[in-house]
C-alpha cells in the first residue's frame, strides 16, 4: 500500500508495469546496438520494435512455473514477437537487464527525491525568514543555555538539507551506471560497443568494469544517502515533538478541523506526524545497513543481494518521499507561539545572560576563575528562588565595583545575542 503522503508518481516507479517496461527498453536498445553491429537483421529489429509487448499477469503466470522472472518475461515477449524473438537477449545475462533497469528505476526515484528536497528547503527558508528575529531560548543538554531565534533554528535545518542535497546529487551520479557485459563481465558474447550504445540511449554511463553485476558499493552509497536524509528529517521531527510538549509549547504541528488526538482524551493534540517520521527513519537506516551487507557477494556474483533490493528499493525511496512530503506540510503549517517563547526565555530570570556578565568582568581585568565564582554565586541564588539574576548582580557590591548600572543593562539586552543573525543568514542563504 502506498502511504497517502507519498506522491503517486513515486509509487508508480516500482509497479510491475513500469519495472517490466524498463526491462523492455534495455532489451530493445541492445537489439538496436546489435543491429548496428550486423548481428540482428534490420527486418527482425523492425518486427521486434513493432510487436514487442508483454502482460504483467502473463509474466507472473509463467514465472509460477519457471521460477525465473527474466525467463518468464522473455517468454512473454516471445509469444508476441514470434521467431524473431531469438535475437532478444542474445549474448546477455539476466543481470545485464536487471542491473541496468534497476539503475534506471533508482535514478528516476532519486530525481523525484531531489525535486522533493528542493521543495522542502524552500519551505524551511520561508519559515526561517519569517522568524528570523523571533527570540527563543537555546538549549543544551535540555537545559536553558543562551537566546537564539526560531529562524536561526530553521536556518540550521536548511543548511543541513543543503548538505543532504549534495549527497543526493552524488548518489544520483554514482547510481547512473549500466552494464551489458555478459555472464561474468568479460564481454565474451557481447561487444563493449553494445553496452556503450545501450547506456547512452538510456541516459546512463557504462560501468568501467563489472562482473556479472554492477558492484554494490554504488547501491550502498545510494541507500546511505537516503538514510542520512532520514536522520535529518528525524532530527527535525524530534525537535518539533520537544517544542510541542505541554510544558514548552513553543511550536506545534497543525491541527486540522475535525482532527482527533485521542480516543480517550478529547483535549489531546499530539505530534503524530513528527512521531511517525521519527519511527520511519529507523526503517530507512536499517535498509542502508542491508545495502552495505549486499556489497560482499560470492565470486563474480550470487543472488543474496537481489531479494534485499526488491524490498529496499521501493521501501526506502517511497518512505523518504513520504517523510519529506509530510514534514514539508508540518513545517509549512507549523503553529509558532512567540509569546510562549518569550515566557520560556524568562523562566530562569535572566540566567541566560551569565556568560555576558562573566566576559564583562574579565574585560575589567579580573581573573577568569575569580569572575566565574562571582557570577556563579549569584546564579545559584536564582536557582534557589531568591531574586532575578539582574537584580542580584546589581546588589552584589563586589561585582558593582567593576560594573556600572548602564553596563549591567547592556549585558542583559537580548539584541546582544542577535547582532550577527544577518551575517549568519547571508552565509546560509547565499
Amino acid at each position: 500500500m502506498i502511504p497517502r503522503y507519498t506522491r503517486p508518481e513515486m509509487g508508480r516507479i516500482w509497479e510491475d508495469q513500469n519495472r517490466y517496461s524498463k526491462w523492455l527498453e534495455v532489451e530493445i536498445a541492445a537489439c538496436e546496438a546489435m543491429a548496428r553491429e550486423g548481428i540482428v537483421p534490420e527486418d527482425a529489429l523492425k518486427n521486434i520494435k513493432e510487436r514487442a509487448s508483454f502482460s504483467v499477469d502473463r509474466i507472473l503466470e509463467i514465472e509460477r512455473q519457471t521460477k525465473h522472472d527474466v525467463i518468464a518475461f522473455l517468454t512473454s515477449l516471445e509469444e508476441h514477437i514470434g521467431p524473431d524473438s531469438r535475437y532478444i537477449h542474445l549474448g546477455l545475462t539476466s543481470s545485464d537487464i536487471l542491473d541496468t533497469s534497476f539503475a534506471l528505476l533508482l535514478k528516476e526515484a532519486m530525481e523525484k527525491i531531489i525535486e522533493g528536497a528542493r521543495g522542502f528547503m524552500s519551505v524551511l527558508k520561508k519559515r526561517a525568514m519569517e522568524h528570523k528575529y523571533t527570540p527563543m531560548i537555546g538549549r543544551s543538554h535540555g537545559i536553558h543555555a543562551e537566546p537564539i531565534t526560531f529562524g536561526f533554528k530553521l536556518a540550521v535545518w536548511y543548511a543541513e538539507m543543503k548538505r543532504n542535497l549534495h549527497r543526493l546529487e552524488e548518489a544520483l551520479e554514482v547510481i547512473g551506471y549500466g552494464k551489458i557485459s555478459g555472464a561474468v563481465g568479460t564481454f565474451a558474447n557481447v561487444s563493449p560497443r553494445v553496452e556503450a550504445y545501450v547506456c547512452e540511449k538510456l541516459g546512463l554511463k557504462p560501468a568501467p568494469i563489472s562482473t556479472q553485476i554492477i558492484q554494490r558499493d554504488r547501491h550502498a552509497q545510494y541507500f546511505t544517502s537516503l538514510a542520512i536524509l532520514a536522520g535529518t528529517l528525524e532530527k527535525i521531527a524530534v525537535e518539533i515533538r520537544h517544542l510541542q510538549r505541554t510544558e514548552v509549547l513553543e511550536a506545534e504541528e497543525p491541527f486540522s478541523k475535525g482532527q482527533k488526538g485521542s480516543s480517550a482524551m478529547p483535549h489531546k493534540k499530539n505530534p503524530i506526524g513528527s512521531e511517525n517520521i521519527a519511527g520511519l527513519a529507523r526503517v530507512v537506516r536499517a535498509n542502508a545497513l542491508a545495502a552495505m551487507e549486499n556489497m560482499a557477494l560470492w565470486h563474480e556474483r550470487d543472488i543474496s543481494h537481489s531479494s534485499v533490493e526488491r524490498v529496499i528499493g521501493p521501501d526506502s525511496t517511497i518512505l523518504i518521499d513520504y517523510m519529506m512530503n509530510r514534514l514539508k506540510g508540518i513545517i509549512d503549517g507549523l503553529v509558532v507561539h512567540p509569546d510562549n517563547m518569550a515566557r520560556n526565555l524568562e523562566l530562569t530570570k535572566g540566567l541566560v545572560f551569565s556568560q555576558q556578565v562573566l566576559m564583562r568582568l574579565a574585560e575589567k581585568g579580573i581573573e577568569r576563575q575569580k569572575a566565574y565564582v562571582m557570577v556563579q554565586r549569584n546564579a545559584m541564588k536564582v536557582w534557589e528562588g531568591e531574586d532575578s539574576f539582574k537584580d542580584l548582580i546589581l546588589k552584589d557590591k563586589e561585582i558593582m565595583e567593576y560594573l556600572g548600572k548602564d553596563e549591567v543593562e547592556e549585558v542583559f539586552d537580548l539584541k546582544y545575542h542577535f547582532k550577527h543573525v544577518d551575517e549568519i543568514f547571508e552565509r546560509v542563504f547565499e
